[in-house]
């Protein structure tokens, strides 16, 4: 991983996965020709294209699709974000190695035989994304003993990030559970392995400037994750009226969630969140069941559906995930300004 992480340009900037069909390969690309790490969502790529009606089947087939797509459009780092909560978690993870993926992040829950998916000579890094430093012990631990094996890389993922948040809603407001310590706490735990190999940290969940990320970096993170700043970007793969909810966001649109995957979410305030807070049922028509976790009998609405309306811009039959700082985007621009913004912000801020 190490290696990986050199060639990249500096700071190391990884552009987070988002689903549904939020980060497809064109994002992904073009991050990578940037010299970041491009990242594609696994999450519910084949809802809308499931003509064999088999879900998983058209998952499968687009994830393959996805990663050759990007492939072709780019010599940069690309890599795969997969959670845990999937249905079809182990064929997704397969199906990456499989494509030859430079690495797989792994989050929404904690997953302790990763290892045991990789085949003889691949090169897929393994990463996964926790939100403590006790969840990060206990996976070196277990991979260690089970495999003989240590992440990759570990993805630290604070309660300012945007989607399905690992923290209870009293723990998002609570200064114990901050970005920065955590992240303290982190790297300090990974020092036990030290010896054994070398896990790069990266910060994620809030982190919007350059200025943001040297101050991260100052604390021991190799590099950062940001998801939320991509989203306006013209290479993001979501429809222009999902970009544009992030730029008419206001500060006090950003709200919590109780997701039906049984998880607290952050996204931006709607008029179908209003009417689902009220006590309104939207119909459900549950494909399958594509996430283990998900309350299908008692839910009010498919999350699945949601978010691939609200891809679509069908906003009065969906919504946007977003990261707490959503609010502060003005304009829709190019990947590459983005990026150049984000270095030039942080070369200031080392000076």
């Amino acid at each position: 991983m190490i290696e990986l992480l050199s060639g990249l340009q500096k700071p190391i900037i990884i552009q987070g996965g988002m689903g549904i069909n939020i980060s497809l390969s064109g994002l992904a690309a073009a991050v990578a020709n940037e010299g970041g790490i491009g990242v594609i969502s696994a999450a519910g790529l084949g809802f809308e294209e499931r003509a064999d009606s088999n879900y998983f089947n058209a998952n499968i087939k687009a994830l393959e699709r996805e990663i050759r797509k990007a492939r072709e459009l780019t010599r940069g780092v690309l890599g795969v974000n997969v959670m845990l909560a999937l249905s079809n978690f182990p064929d997704l993870v397969k199906t990456c190695i499989k494509e030859k993926a430079d690495i797989i992040f792994v989050g929404a829950g904690m997953t302790l035989d990763l290892p045991k998916y990789l085949l003889a000579g691949s090169k897929t890094k393994l990463a996964v994304i926790v939100s403590s430093a006790r969840a990060a012990r206990l996976i070196c631990q277990k991979w260690l003993n089970r495999f003989n094996y240590l992440p990759d890389a570990i993805v630290v993922e604070g309660p300012k990030a945007g989607g399905h948040l690992g923290f209870s809603i009293e723990e998002l407001s609570n200064p114990l559970f901050a970005l920065e310590k955590l992240v303290i706490e982190v790297v300090n735990e990974v020092k036990a392995f030290a010896h054994q190999k070398k896990i790069p940290i990266i910060a994620a969940g809030g982190i919007y400037t350059g200025a943001d990320i040297k101050k991260i970096l100052d604390l021991g993170a190799a590099g950062v994750q940001m998801a939320t700043r991509f989203v306006t970007t013209h290479e993001c793969d979501a429809d222009i009226r999902f970009k544009q909810a992030y730029i008419d966001a206001r500060k006090e649109d950003i709200i919590i969630i109780k997701s039906p995957v049984g998880m607290p979410g952050r996204a931006i305030r709607n008029k179908f969140l209003d009417e689902v807070s009220e006590g309104a049922r939207k119909p459900i028509g549950c494909v399958c069941k594509c996430i283990r976790t998900c309350d299908v009998v008692n839910s009010p609405y498919c999350i699945v559906r949601a978010l691939v309306n609200a891809k679509n811009g069908n906003f009065d039959e969906g919504f946007a995930f977003a990261g707490s700082n959503a609010y502060l985007a003005k304009k829709i621009i190019s990947v590459k300004e983005l990026m150049a913004t984000l270095r030039n912000e942080y070369a200031k801020a080392c000076s």
